[in-house]
């Protein structure tokens, strides 16, 4: 149950901002602001580790919903399914990693899945972007798209690493604390 949770809270921190006519969560930075801040990657993660396999095809559901609705209703652009397909499949693959990592999660492991999470999804998406238009289809282009999207790539691993270091490590701690009176009243 708690893992539907989990999903509800990045579906609706990706629909709560415009919803209410905000921008994307702005957090004032030392360098900058913070953008992209998101739970979805942390979310997708946990999700994929309490949940069996099949049941991310619910997850990646859900998200593909709310990336219709965002680009349609929230945005007012024109939904084409072209343009998602690998934000799709990174979704997918989030949560297959989150199931072969996470099911025994230790600290290590979690760090490994955020970096691979918030890593994939940088290089992927740029790259689907430097494929567009936007920039030259050259080196020097794909440069400059890679070098533009950095504050977004820090941002996001700031996200999805607050967001999963809070999911798996405070049932850990819980668990820790909830033992610790029955471990020193053994001792004494």
């Amino acid at each position: 149950m708690i893992s539907y949770l989990v999903l509800l809270l990045a579906l609706l921190s990706r629909l709560l901002p415009p919803l209410f006519h905000m921008p994307p969560l702005h957090i004032s930075w030392s360098s900058g602001e913070l953008w992209n801040f998101t739970a979805v990657g942390g979310c997708l993660l946990f999700f994929g580790a309490r949940r069996p396999r099949w049941q991310g095809a619910i997850a990646v559901a859900s998200l593909m919903v709310t990336d219709y609705l965002l680009t349609v209703h929230a945005y007012h652009y024109e939904f084409h399914v072209g343009g998602y397909l690998v934000t799709w499949v990174w979704y997918a693959g989030v949560c297959l990693l989150g199931h072969q990592m996470l099911h025994r999660a230790t600290a290590l492991r979690v760090t490994g899945a955020v970096l691979a999470s918030a890593t994939s999804f940088f290089l992927l998406s740029n790259f689907v972007v430097w494929l567009g238009t936007m920039y030259s289809h050259s080196l020097a282009g794909m440069a400059a798209c890679y070098v533009a999207a950095l504050p977004f790539y820090r941002n996001d691993l700031i996200s999805t690493g607050l967001v999963a270091g809070a999911l798996f490590g405070l049932p850990a701690l819980a668990h820790r604390l909830a033992h610790r009176p029955h471990a020193q009243q053994s001792a004494a």
